[in-house]
């Protein structure tokens, strides 16, 4: 297990609301404050980014899991605390950079990310599975916009939602502020499968440790050519991608590839 990098006092490193764990070539970040139902606080949202920052630096690992402790609740979203909280707007407009910081930073991994909704994901929550690149459902979760019902919007997690479900029914979660099941969530896109609760762990160890085989050089040049190419037109798109396909060529790892095929064996990836 690597432990976390956190600043702390004296050069201590600690997390107090994330676990981080890796084994396997597979970082596992854990929410963990069930008692508050895993929301995102300032303090969890800084050690989230800080520990996915870790998770892109380190060399050992080859796929990211981001999940929730407990049972029922992957994630509430924000301390709803905050937003009522006797501070100056200016600080609170200040606070919100932490989500824009690991909404722009999880595209930018240069690996794999896989969540495993263990529970409820909700309003800001969503906004973090989303911004993963698989999610697995844990049976019985369910998945919610239901700020509209406080008196708030899903401003923020918007832009991300309709980057990955269709437009009208992401107006009906949004403005209706009612959740949807596990099963229509994978219907509408928000995620790739739902697993009964006793297949679950097993589930997410078998898709991570898939993500985390492959060649991490291939995997990088890939995964960053999968967000880049999104917003562009479709001609320069398609120029880009011709030269990440020709960069792609220069590796070791492609002449590795192919030729185990051929030789009808596992490869084994040097990562240059």
């Amino acid at each position: 297990t690597e432990s976390a990098m956190v600043p702390g006092a004296m050069g201590e490193e600690s997390y107090e609301v994330v676990r981080y764990e890796v084994a396997d070539g597979v970082a596992t970040v854990t929410l963990n404050n069930p008692e508050k139902r895993n929301m995102l606080s300032g303090q969890m949202l800084w050690e989230l980014v800080a520990a996915m920052k870790r998770a892109k630096a380190s060399e050992e690992v080859r796929a990211v899991v981001l999940t929730g402790a407990g049972e029922k609740v992957f994630c509430a979203g924000a301390d709803l605390g905050g937003f009522a909280a006797d501070a100056p707007l200016v600080a609170k407009h200040f606070a919100s950079d932490l989500f824009l910081e690991f909404f722009r930073l999880m595209p930018r991994l240069g690996k794999p990310s896989l969540c495993a909704a263990n529970g409820h994901v909700l309003a800001g929550g969503m906004g973090l599975a989303l911004s993963c690149d698989l999610v697995i459902a844990k049976e019985g979760a369910t998945f919610g916009t239901p700020e509209i019902n406080v008196g708030a919007f899903p401003y923020m997690i918007m832009s991300i939602i309709y980057r990955n479900v269709p437009r009208k029914k992401v107006n009906e979660m949004m403005l209706l502020g009612e959740r949807l099941s596990a099963e229509q969530a994978v219907e509408y896109g928000l995620a790739n499968k739902v697993v009964p609760a006793q297949e679950f762990d097993g589930a997410v160890a078998e898709w991570a440790g898939k993500l985390a085989s492959k060649s991490p050089v291939l995997m990088r040049l890939g995964h960053d050519a999968m967000y880049r190419q999104q917003d562009m037109a479709i001609d320069d798109a398609l120029e880009f991608l011709r030269s990440q396909l020709s960069l792609t060529f220069t590796t070791e790892d492609i002449v590795e590839g192919v030729t185990a095929f051929f030789e009808k064996r596992d490869p084994e990836w040097k990562g240059r």
